[in-house]
């Protein structure tokens, strides 16, 4: 069997449950040999939301999902009967490429994205919402209350710079992103 990746439209929005019910649908017709996986490719990301930290997933893209699948023999009653599961599951689209003619992934892009969903497992990234002049308000820590504005941002270490007036000086402050708000 030669498994390729492919990609396939769905409904965006609805990229998780669409890929539950495929994954569903093809084990119970027993076609998973020809479909063995259907993935939503994402990368969780860690974020302040009304002044909470929280970690999501957020997707690579919106409106597709990735399928494994060995598709090389059109006229096989396997990939056929594959194929119109897929076909008749409520928000899948069909394949990408030519119609009739799914289009495979290169093996590289694959390796790149299936790598960048175990990465940021193990190491999630950080979303700070933030970019330099914005107007900020400290909320904890010794400057607690103090507006400042940002300088630099960043993000790797999860870090901004925001230069607080004290006695009537700029002062540059290094705090981790969640402990400042916009203002």
């Amino acid at each position: 069997m030669a498994f390729k990746w492919y990609f396939i439209r769905c409904q965006s929005g609805r990229e998780k449950r669409i890929r539950d019910n495929a994954l569903h649908r093809l084990k119970v017709a027993g076609v998973e040999d020809v479909i063995p996986q259907v993935v939503m490719p994402f990368k969780i990301v860690t974020d302040m939301k009304r002044g909470k930290k929280r970690t999501v997933e957020e997707k690579l893209y919106p409106g597709y999902l990735m399928v494994q699948a060995d598709l090389e023999n059109p006229e096989d009653a396997q990939v056929i009967k594959a194929r119109t599961i897929l076909r008749g599951i409520d928000g899948l689209r069909d394949f990408l490429g030519a119609p009739g003619e799914p289009t495979s992934i290169p093996e590289a892009e694959v390796t790149d994205i299936l790598s960048m969903m175990t990465d940021s497992e193990s190491r999630p990234q950080v979303t700070i919402g933030l970019s330099k002049g914005e107007q900020v308000k400290i909320n904890t820590g010794p400057f607690d209350g103090f507006d400042g504005t940002v300088d630099e941002v960043n993000p790797e270490k999860g870090t901004v710079r925001v230069v607080v007036t004290i006695f009537g000086r700029p002062t540059p402050v290094d705090l981790k992103y969640w402990e400042v708000d916009s203002v």
